[in-house]
């Protein structure tokens, strides 16, 4: 006879290097809490949660960059066009019992004023306006991001850079922002993005300001 035992563990013990991408299929809600609390709010991964399945993610160094940078371009982008905002960062967005996602970076424009002094979402809480991810294809995410019905998000992957808009319970590709209608955002982005590589972020973004001035209309 021949007995067989499965071998479980805390998934906080688990050594991911970075870039490493984690897929746990059949989680319950329950067992997403658990693990959401397991891990706790300081740590490098990210992770999302739709349909039952668990993704767990460890961003490469070179992932930083660009975040911090599409972070920083999405702030001067709201400050130029006259935008108030609050940051969440990469807050865990949930819908009860459905998704979970954290962002790389998010922010509330439309609601900006209620989210003000927020320090933990509460029920009847909006979804961010618009969100930000690097280097992410998974379907998870985006189904997450779905369920939560984010209006906006951005996502760059090595120098593609998408826009996704909720429209009518589904995400479309979009050339245009519902966030910045009148900019050029995808070669903005991918432009100072690849300015930051050469020359640094502090003059990508201050090349950028010079730029979108330069699309203002002289008095």
């Amino acid at each position: 006879m021949v007995l067989s035992s499965s071998v479980s563990r805390p998934i906080s013990q688990l050594q991911l290097a970075p870039g490493s991408v984690v897929t746990i299929p059949e989680v319950s809600w329950q067992e997403f809490e658990a693990i959401l609390l397991e891990l706790g709010e300081k740590r490098s991964a990210r992770i999302a949660y739709s349909e039952k399945t668990l993704e767990i993610m460890v961003p490469l160094p070179e992932h930083e960059i660009p975040t911090d940078l599409m972070s920083d371009i999405a702030k001067l982008l709201l400050r130029l066009t006259g935008q108030r905002y609050q940051p969440f960062g990469s807050t865990t967005f949930k819908r009860e019992g459905v998704a979970g996602v954290e962002p790389d970076a998010c922010f509330y424009i439309r609601h900006y004023e209620r989210m003000i002094g927020r320090r933990r979402l509460q029920a009847g809480d909006p979804p961010p306006d618009l969100a930000i991810e690097t280097d992410v294809t998974s379907k998870t995410v985006i189904g997450a991001y779905r369920a939560l019905a984010v209006p906006e998000v951005w996502i760059y992957d090595e120098g593609v850079f998408t826009i996704f808009v909720f429209q009518d319970g589904d995400y479309v590709e979009s050339t245009t922002s519902a966030t910045f209608p009148d900019l050029p955002i995808s070669a903005l982005v991918v432009g100072a993005i690849s300015r930051a590589w050469q020359v640094g972020s502090l003059q990508a973004l201050e090349e950028l300001e010079a730029t979108v001035r330069g699309f203002e209309p002289e008095d």
